[in-house]
């Protein structure tokens, strides 16, 4: 195995040099880039960046969605001896000088004007920046490299400097800076070394059995670890092709044309699918919508039979001809291998939905101080609402209080400038301990029931998982969104955002008027309809599980609105802070 980043690319490189490493749309067609072109560009990016003045250990900096220059100036800046460091696109100047100024950056790269704008209105905040790189258009103040001037630069200088930075790598040197969430306050930085990244990348691609014939599609944010490891550094290792789409508006055409072999998606993606396979649903005649529903009914027989290792149900085959193999093909997902999701819990009922469509989805759990993966699941070795078995070679534990515990060579150095809470955070046996809390069944699947800071404690003292309720709440069609409320309260209350694309035909349903998430918000007669669905969902619950209030948000929770991280988890504080008034509403009598 080779043991730094620069040495998995040259090995690709030399398997694979004219196949495809990298696909990008531009005038309407796609156009490739190969692994040799990819090598050559990065050498380039990384002479040009320590010309700028990249030290060693240093960061870069590096703002912008999806895209080859994306991946290159991420090369390019581990093979220059530096670290890159993402910000997510909606990051504001403030978030974007606090990242750039903590990771000591020397080079920003910004995707365009608009990004680069960022930076220059806190320019004063950063005086260890030597250099600004746009990786599309030109800066209008003329103060910014444009990207072919860098690729100019880099081929003017010789390769003795760089080679040099290359000879000093060691394997346990830090190559990456993960920035978490910031859940619960100011991001941390994640330490990932060369060897986090190299072993849980060939792991992962051994365990998936991917290779250099496989494709994927590259659209959630690359500042996050699970993009970095399935679109950079998974085909690095296996020497496989990544495509770009143009943007979250056009994933479901860029799907269908790209036909990915391996496929991510976020909950709230998965769900998205969901609402619009629903509605177009809707719309068939009397004899689809009964063959839909048999076919269905079949699938998830058969997904569930499938889990237990028993044989699939004699008219799997008709269904599979009749519907799945059409529902497959018109997602774009015909080739897909592994429909994937991880980064944030997913509810039960949209799983099933998909495992009734003859297409599972597997979960992964993991973590940024994890390289991505501390679990993964398979076909042929998967249960619906798990999290997966620990993936090989590393070690998954249970801790007395219920936390989820891992160790491994996939686990992170510790946070940069924060030693203290990477002591909190890796025990003096090596065990990360992960801040969720868990369960190990007896086939070793991990069942994750919620965050430890996210427990509610009722008046009465009751701890109270809230995500294994929202999970459920979230089943009730026209839901989309469902966050649980009632920590040191008497009792637990909800709050909800409404699907838009389900709100009218529920509303026709129930006898409501309403005509769009608004008015049904305010609607008593669709409130009564939720209610009754409630109601329903308590019968499951334990008595201090239910809920006994609610109200709608007439909106949604978004990553804008500062209710949602960039990888779309849940700001539970940002919600109590930003509707507190209608959650003390849920209490009239306190």
């Amino acid at each position: 195995m080779a043991s730094t980043i620069s040495e998995v690319l040259a090995a690709t490189t030399e398997a694979h040099g004219q196949r495809p490493a990298m696909r990008y749309k531009k005038d309407n067609r796609w156009h490739d880039i190969t692994w040799s072109q990819y090598t050559d560009d990065a050498r380039k990016v990384a002479k040009a960046f320590i010309k700028l003045g990249l030290s060693p250990g240093s960061g870069v900096s590096i703002i912008g969605y999806n895209c080859p220059q994306w991946f290159t100036a991420d090369v390019a800046g581990i093979l220059a001896g530096g670290v890159p460091a993402g910000i997510y696109t909606t990051c504001s100047p403030e978030q974007c000088q606090y990242i750039t100024e903590h990771c000591d950056a020397d080079i920003v790269v910004a995707e365009n004007a608009e990004q680069l704008a960022k930076f220059k209105s806190v320019r004063d905040q950063l005086p260890k920046v030597k250099a600004y790189v746009l990786m599309f258009g030109e800066d209008p103040d003329g103060e910014a490299h444009t990207w072919d001037a860098v690729l100019e630069m880099g081929a003017a200088e010789s390769d003795e400097a760089l080679n040099e930075r290359l000879a000093a790598q060691k394997p346990d040197d830090v190559c990456t800076l993960i920035y978490t969430s910031g859940t619960t306050g100011p991001p941390k930085a994640v330490m990932i070394t060369h060897t986090n990244i190299i072993w849980t990348a060939e792991t992962a691609m051994q365990v998936i059995r991917g290779g250099h014939e496989d494709i994927l599609l590259s659209y959630l944010p690359l500042s996050h670890i699970a993009e970095q490891l399935i679109s950079v550094h998974g085909p690095m290792a296996m020497g496989a092709c990544t495509a770009f789409a143009e943007g979250l508006e056009q994933l479901g055409d860029n799907l269908r044309e790209i036909r990915p072999t391996f496929f991510l998606g976020v909950p709230r993606v998965w769900e998205k699918i969901q609402a619009k396979m629903v509605a177009a649903g809707s719309q068939n005649s009397g004899l689809k919508k009964k063959i839909a529903a048999w076919a269905r009914t079949v699938g998830l027989e058969a997904g569930y039979a499938e889990q237990k290792g028993e044989g699939k149900p004699m008219f799997f085959g008709l269904a599979n001809k009749l519907v799945f193999s059409k529902v497959r093909e018109k997602l774009g997902l015909d080739r897909c291998r592994m429909a994937i999701t991880s980064a944030a819990p997913i509810s039960k009922s949209t799983l099933e939905f998909f495992l009734s469509l003859g297409l599972p989805i597997y979960e992964v759990y993991g973590m940024s101080e994890c390289t991505g993966p501390a679990t993964i699941s398979l076909p042929h070795r998967y249960r619906t609402g798990s999290a997966g078995f620990c993936i090989p070679g590393a070690e998954l534990k249970i801790a007395e209080d219920g936390e989820v515990c891992m160790r491994g060579r996939h686990v992170f150095k510790g946070y940069y400038k924060n030693p203290d809470v990477t002591a909190e955070t890796i025990d003096e046996e090596g065990w990360l301990h992960s801040g969720d809390i868990g369960t190990i069944d007896d086939d070793g699947f991990l069942k994750i029931t919620d965050r430890k800071k996210d427990l509610l404690i009722t008046a009465g003292g009751e701890n109270i998982a809230p995500q294994l309720i929202e999970g459920q709440l979230k089943a009730i069609p026209v839901v989309a969104q469902a966050v649980v409320v009632g920590d040191r309260r008497k009792y637990l209350a909800a709050l909800f955002t409404l699907d838009p694309e389900k709100v009218v035909a529920e509303a026709q349903a129930c006898g409501s008027s309403a005509t769009d998430v608004t008015a049904a918000s305010t609607c008593e007669t669709f409130h009564a309809h939720l209610q009754a669905q409630v109601e329903e969902i308590n019968k499951s619950l334990a008595r201090v599980q239910t809920i006994k209030r609610f109200v709608v948000i007439p909106g949604e929770f978004t990553i804008e609105g500062g209710e949602l991280t960039p990888t779309m988890k849940i700001k539970r504080k940002v919600i109590r802070e930003k509707y507190a008034e209608q959650i003390t509403s849920l209490y009239p009598t306190e």
